[in-house]
Parts: structure tokens; C-alpha cells; sequence
């Protein structure tokens, strides 16, 4: 693997093979590939990817959905052009094969709020169009539902079925959407570089159950001092955060239990 793909995150291989795409092509594409990379976080590096991550992906799609297959092609190709550009060691589009049956969301979909994810101004704007485009198919879904149910016998109206699954599928996406938007945090082309979290910087969290600010600055045990904000890079905060980057969220298990913090920002 060359070393300028060592680190390369989701997003920004996302868009290096969408911006390699005839012109055209990218259109559908880039809804895709980006819904691929959002699910897996803007700022995960590609190479850190997981055989079982890709392969479970395959199951958050519907199978009533009439691009599912087209749409596992199009991540397919992204992973492809992945492995050809050596970002990652092994075909990993080999693992996202079409299920059958009805697909179903994985387990840490259904759980709770999305996670907070940091975007460049290019994915949140990305995701606002994939958003209206949605919506706009919503009055479609809707008389479809309705042409379906005219059929009153309910027994054996699989058209109905099938109508009302779709409509549900695209409200659910519509919602996802709205949720990822509503947590995103929109940083800047330098910010997204990513600063990463070392002794000696200064930081702040933000308590994502309470939404409190933290100021901290990482520091060796010997200069550790709680009234300055001072503390030691091994103490269970510091552990979390070091070799973190700025938008990234953190588990810390201290004595009261599990929190979660966002960082906010990082200044070296």
C-alpha cells in the first residue's frame, strides 16, 4: 500500500473515485458512495476497514427497493477502485453480496441517536441534496400506496405490500438523513486535515448527555494540576482522546459509569 493511502479517510477516498468517474456518472454514484461512507463515519481511515463491517452493510438496503442491486454495484465499484489504488489490502468488494429475503437493519442502527459525525461544507451539502431528493419522491410513494389499496382484496394485494414497505424504507431514509444533518458538524477544508490530539495540546469537550463544555490541557504526570485544567495523558480522558482528531466522539469509562464526549477542538 503506498503511503499516501495509508491514512486516507472514507470521505476523502470517496471523493477521489467519484471525482475519477466520466462525467455523468457521478450523479447517482456520489448519493451512494456517500450514504456508504456516512454509515461508517466521514473520518474512519479506509484502511481500517472490516471483512465483516462491508459484508454487513448488504442488510440496511431493502430488497423492495428497485436499485438495490444497482446500488450495491456502485459501492462495489468504489471498493474495486479502492484495492486498484492500493488504499486497502484486499478486495473487500467481494464481501457486499445481495441478500436474500427481506434485509434487515443491523442492531446498532435501531439503537438510539445517530452518531455525530464531522463533514466538509462539499458531504453536508451532498447530503442536503440527497435529502430533498428524497423528498421529493414522497407524493409518488404515497399514490402508489393508495392505487395499491383501491384493489380491495386485502388478502392477496402483495402490491400493497410492497407499496407500503417501499414508502416505508423512504421515510425511514428520510429521517436518517434528517437526524445526520441535525448532528453534523460542518468543518473547514484545513480542520478536516485533521488536527490529532497529543501531550501538550489544549482541548474541549463537550459532554454529549449534557452538553456541558470541558477545557483541558494534556499534559505528562509529572505536571498534572485539576485546578488548571491540567491533566495527565494517562488518566482516562487523556487515554481516550490522544491520537483523536477534532469532531470525533470518545468513550470514557470512569467510576460513574460510561460517557461519551465530542471533541470540539483541538489547539496544539
Amino acid at each position: 500500500m503506498s503511503s499516501g493511502g495509508q491514512n486516507l479517510s472514507l470521505g476523502e477516498a470517496a471523493t477521489r473515485f467519484l471525482a475519477s468517474l466520466p462525467p455523468g456518472e457521478e450523479g447517482m454514484s456520489q448519493q451512494e458512495v456517500y450514504r456508504f461512507v456516512r454509515w461508517y463515519g466521514w473520518e474512519r481511515v479506509l484502511a481500517e476497514l472490516t471483512a465483516p463491517e462491508v459484508a454487513s452493510y448488504a442488510e440496511r438496503l431493502s430488497l423492495s427497493d428497485t436499485d438495490y442491486i444497482k446500488k450495491l454495484e456502485l459501492i462495489q465499484a468504489f471498493l474495486v477502485y479502492a484495492k486498484k489504488e492500493r488504499w486497502i489490502k484486499s478486495n473487500l468488494a467481494t464481501h457486499l453480496k445481495a441478500k436474500k429475503g427481506k434485509a434487515r437493519l443491523p442492531a446498532s442502527f435501531k439503537r438510539g441517536s445517530p452518531k455525530t459525525t464531522a463533514l466538509t461544507q462539499q458531504g453536508y451539502a451532498a447530503l442536503k441534496a440527497e435529502l430533498a431528493a428524497l423528498k421529493s419522491k414522497r407524493s409518488g410513494a404515497i399514490d402508489e400506496v393508495r392505487r395499491a389499496a383501491a384493489d380491495k382484496d386485502f388478502r392477496e394485494n402483495a402490491p400493497l405490500e410492497a407499496a407500503r414497505e417501499q414508502y416505508g424504507h423512504l421515510e425511514g431514509q428520510i429521517k436518517e438523513l434528517e437526524a445526520a444533518l441535525k448532528s453534523a458538524i460542518v468543518v473547514g477544508e484545513k480542520q478536516r486535515v485533521a488536527i490529532k490530539v497529543s501531550v501538550g495540546d489544549s482541548v474541549i469537550l463537550r459532554n454529549l448527555a449534557s452538553g456541558e463544555e470541558l477545557h483541558y490541557t494534556i499534559v505528562n504526570s509529572k505536571e498534572v494540576d485539576p485546578t488548571r485544567g491540567k491533566i495527565s495523558s494517562a488518566s482516562p480522558i487523556g487515554k481516550a482522546i490522544i491520537g483523536r482528531g477534532q469532531g470525533e466522539v470518545v468513550e470514557v469509562t470512569a467510576p460513574a459509569g460510561k460517557l461519551r464526549y465530542q471533541i470540539e477542538q483541538v489547539r496544539h
